[in-house]
C-alpha cells in the first residue's frame, strides 16, 4: 500500500487530465525500458529490486556491528561524498532531534567527513574526536575520490594515535568494492570489516545498501522498517500501469509535461526543517539523473515557511521560469500548544486553541494557493507523517520515478559524464601525477 499521495488540485490551470492521459503510452514505455533493463546505463538497475532482494545476512550483520561500536562510542564519523552519505544523512535528519547534538542519547550521534575540503572544518572535526569515543564508516567504490580520500588519510592517522593500530582497525568499517580499488585494498591489509557496494547501484541509488543503512542504523534507527517501506513501494510501483494511480509514474508524468511547457526549475520545497536533507539527496538523485545532454529539470529546494521571508518575493513574482513540488506532513511527531498573554501585545490570541500544526497547515495552504494564483504549478507529494516506514517508501518512489522520468526525458539517467570536467582541471592545478603538461 502506498503511503504517499500526489495532489494534483494546484495544477489545474497548468496540466490537464486529457494531458496526463495524452502521456499515458510514453511514460508506461519508459516504464517498461526501466523494469525490463533494455535502456541506456541498464547495467546500474541493481537498486529496482533491491527492497525485496537484500540478502538479509547483510542486515543481522549491519546490526551486529551496531551491537559491537555502538556502546563505546560518542560519535560516528560517516566520511563519503555525493551519494555515499547524501541518503543517510536525509533519513538520519528527518528523524532525528533538531537538538540531538546538543541532548544525552543511547546511541552514537553520526557526524561526517569526506565531503568538504574545508580546512577549519577538520580543525573543528579533530578537536571533537580528540576528547570522544568514536568509530568511522569510510564509503567509496574507488578510494581515491580526493575529498574523502583526504579525510580518510587524516581521520585514519588521528584514530591510529589515539587508540593504536590494532584497536583503530576494529573500529573502522569500510563501504567499497567488493574485488578492486584502493580502498578494498587498504581494507585488506589492515582487515577492516568490509561491506560491498554492489557493482549495479550508482552512488545516488545507494541509500538502501550498506551505504545508508549502516550509518543509518548506527544512529538508533530501525532499518527494517525502512526496507519494508521501500518493498511495499517497489510493489506498488510495479504492479500498476494507471498514470493516476500508480503515484511514481503520475509524478514523472507531471514534471515533464511542465518541463515542456517551459517550467525549467523544481523547487523541492517542505514546511518540516528535518526534511532539508531529503532535498539535498533529492537534488542530486534529479540532478545528476537528468542533467546532461543540455536537458533537464534543474532541482532546487527551499524551506518554508522560513524561506519564504527570503524568496517568497521571487517565487511570488518572479520570472515564470518554476513549479514547486510540496513534501506535505499530515501529522508531526509531537504537540506544542500556544501559551495564553492577556496583554495580546504580539496580536496572535487569536491563535489560541491551534495547535502549531494547525497553523503550519494554514500556511502551507495559503503559501500554496498564493504561488497558485501568481502563476506557479503546485504538485503536492502528500504523506502521513515522517518515520522509518514512511522515509523508506519515500525513497523508492523517488528513485523509480527518476528513472522513468529520466527516460521520458531521453537521457541516459544513470551516467554522469559531466562531473569529470572539474576533476580533469583540479588534478592539473593539483599537480597530480599523469596529468603534468596538460593545460586547462
Amino acid at each position: 500500500m502506498s503511503k504517499i499521495n500526489i495532489n494534483a488540485e494546484y495544477l489545474r490551470n497548468f496540466v490537464t487530465d486529457a494531458e496526463v492521459e495524452q502521456m499515458s503510452k510514453e511514460i508506461l514505455s519508459s516504464k517498461q525500458v526501466l523494469t525490463s533493463g533494455t535502456g541506456k546505463g541498464n547495467d546500474f538497475l541493481g537498486w529496482l529490486k533491491l527492497p525485496t532482494e537484500l540478502d538479509a545476512s547483510i542486515v543481522a550483520s549491519i546490526k551486529e556491528d551496531v551491537a559491537r561500536l555502538a556502546p563505546k562510542i560518542k560519535y560516528f564519523v560517516v566520511i563519503g561524498i555525493g551519494g555515499s552519505y547524501l541518503g543517510a544523512r536525509a533519513v538520519i535528519e528527518a528523524l532525528q532531534s533538531e537538538f540531538a547534538s546538543c541532548m544525552p542519547s543511547n546511541h552514537p550521534f553520526v557526524v561526517y567527513a569526506g565531503h568538504t575540503l574545508s580546512e577549519d572544518y577538520y580543525k573543528q572535526l579533530l578537536q571533537l574526536l580528540d576528547n570522544n569515543d568514536y568509530a568511522v564508516a569510510v564509503i567509496s567504490k574507488s578510494g581515491t575520490t580526493t575529498e574523502p580520500a583526504v579525510a580518510f588519510r587524516i581521520v585514519k592517522a588521528h584514530l591510529e594515535n589515539k587508540y593504536g593500530k590494532a584497536e583503530a582497525s576494529k573500529r573502522i568499517i569500510a563501504v567499497t568494492d567488493a574485488r578492486k580499488g584502493a580502498l578494498h585494498e587498504i581494507s585488506v591489509q589492515e582487515n577492516y570489516k568490509m561491506y560491498v557496494i554492489p557493482d549495479n547501484v550508482g552512488g545516488r541509488f545507494s541509500v538502501l545498501t550498506p551505504v545508508g543503512l549502516l550509518p543509518i542504523a548506527m544512529a538508533g534507527y530501525d532499518i527494517d522498517k525502512l526496507l519494508e517501506g521501500a518493498r511495499d513501494m517497489q510493489k506498488h510501483c510495479y504492479e500498476s500501469d494507471d498514470l493516476f494511480s500508480n503515484q511514481a509514474l503520475y509524478y514523472a508524468a507531471l514534471r515533464n509535461l511542465l518541463y515542456r511547457k517551459g517550467r525549467k526549475v523544481e523547487m523541492l520545497v517542505n514546511f518540516l526543517p528535518n526534511l532539508r536533507y531529503i532535498s539535498e539527496w533529492w537534488k542530486q538523485l534529479y540532478g545528476e539523473s537528468e542533467g546532461k545532454d543540455h536537458k533537464g529539470i534543474l532541482p532546487h529546494s527551499l524551506s518554508f515557511t522560513t524561506d519564504l521571508h527570503s524568496m517568497g518575493q521571487y517565487v511570488q513574482d518572479g520570472e515564470r521560469l518554476m513549479f514547486e513540488t510540496v513534501i506535505s506532513v499530515a501529522e508531526p511527531n509531537a504537540h506544542v500548544s500556544i501559551p495564553a498573554d492577556d496583554a495580546n501585545l504580539d496580536g496572535i490570541n487569536y491563535l489560541l486553541g491551534k495547535s502549531l500544526t494547525e497553523i503550519n497547515h494554514n500556511a502551507e495552504k495559503g503559501t500554496v494557493i498564493a504561488h497558485r494564483d501568481g502563476g506557479v504549478p503546485v504538485i503536492k507529494i502528500e504523506i502521513p507523517c515522517v518515520d522509518e516506514y514512511v522515509l523508506g517508501q519515500l525513497i523508492y518512489f523517488f528513485e523509480f520515478a527518476c528513472g522513468v522520468s529520466g527516460y521520458t526525458l531521453g537521457v541516459n539517467p544513470f551516467d554522469q559524464p559531466g562531473v569529470e570536467a572539474y576533476k580533469k582541471n583540479m588534478f592539473i592545478l593539483l599537480g597530480k601525477p599523469g596529468y603534468e603538461g596538460m593545460s586547462l
